[in-house]
């Protein structure tokens, strides 16, 4: 990622019921919308910060904020709480494991795509043994639901090679907001790319991704940290400073994914501007702390690339 234009370094939350919590569900009505082309310097990363519930804060100030580069503390010179609308990419499994599992996908789905901001833009890749490219970008969601509503569980799983072809297609987005909605109920097994070679070309990119993994199990018997469909997508998630859920039950589908439409709906940004020029091409790691309160969790990009002159 550069800093000659912009480098967006993400992450969102979700809203509860305390009195600096809030659950903005939103109705299809314009909003405004915040202008990213800013000076060439100026790193800009989009944060979320939860609470011990998994609920968004949404009332922190600026001062509430430590932003860290390669360990040393930057100053905060923007500051915004923005709902800018988002090209979305979503990238759904349509393997023969998922039979039995389309229909609470396809609910899941359809509530992640009600609570849209009415200017975002979607499409879908659907994915077995092969990628497919099945709804180009769009803003009728419509045209997805009802994509959805054709799918038919067959093949292999060739997740990596979706989200290969999700990153590609997600770089003619219209919104300098970027993120993947990945649903998948396991690990890959017929991609031809590797998980290092996609984990890098996330590091390299400005979006966020999200992954909902479906890991039913009998009650009482936990999914064990080693499974290799749970590491994939919760390493995809964490490289791009996005979250992975793990999904015990298909009736939790619905609302997880409303919860992370919600997240993408509620971000803190914040800008600073390197104590050193960055145009090393150099990957440079980022933190970001909220002096407020140990108990809150911060989501953001980990670090991002310097531009090579």
């Amino acid at each position: 990622m550069m800093i000659g234009a912009i480098c967006l370094l993400a992450r969102a939350g979700f809203g509860g019921d305390d009195p600096q919590v809030s659950i903005p569900i939103r109705g299809r009505t314009p909003i405004s919308r915040p202008d990213f082309r800013i000076e060439s310097d100026l790193v800009l990363i989009p944060v979320s910060v939860t609470d011990s519930r998994n609920h968004a804060v949404t009332g922190l100030t600026r001062e509430a904020f430590r932003v860290f580069e390669d360990r040393t503390e930057q100053t905060v010179v923007q500051f915004a709480r923005e709902d800018a609308p988002i090209s979305v990419g979503i990238v759904f499994d349509s393997s023969e494991s998922m039979t039995g599992k389309l229909p609470k996908s396809r609910e899941a789905m359809k509530q992640f795509l009600r609570l849209a901001n009415p200017e975002d833009e979607f499409f879908l890749v659907e994915f077995s043994s092969r990628a497919h490219l099945t709804v180009p970008f769009t803003s009728d969601i419509g045209e997805i639901q009802n994509r959805l509503l054709a799918a038919q569980p067959k093949g292999r799983t060739a997740l990596l090679d979706a989200v290969c072809l999700a990153m590609n297609t997600l770089k003619h987005g219209r919104y300098a907001r970027r993120a993947l909605l990945v649903l998948s109920d396991g690990g890959d097994n017929h991609s031809r790319y590797t998980e290092a070679e996609v984990r890098e070309r996330v590091r390299e990119s400005d979006l966020w991704i999200y992954t909902m993994g479906i890991f039913e199990r009998p009650v009482g018997v936990r999914l064990k940290q080693t499974d290799p469909g749970q590491k994939l997508l919760e390493g995809l998630a964490a490289e791009s400073g996005g979250r992975h859920f793990a999904v015990d039950s298909l009736v939790d589908l619905p609302v997880v994914a409303a919860r992370i439409s919600l997240e993408l709906r509620n971000q803190y940004v914040l800008g600073y501007r390197p104590g050193n020029s960055r145009r090393d091409g150099k990957y440079h790691q980022v933190q970001v702390h909220v002096v407020e309160g140990s108990n809150l969790r911060v989501s953001w990009r980990p670090g991002y690339y310097g531009t090579i002159e």
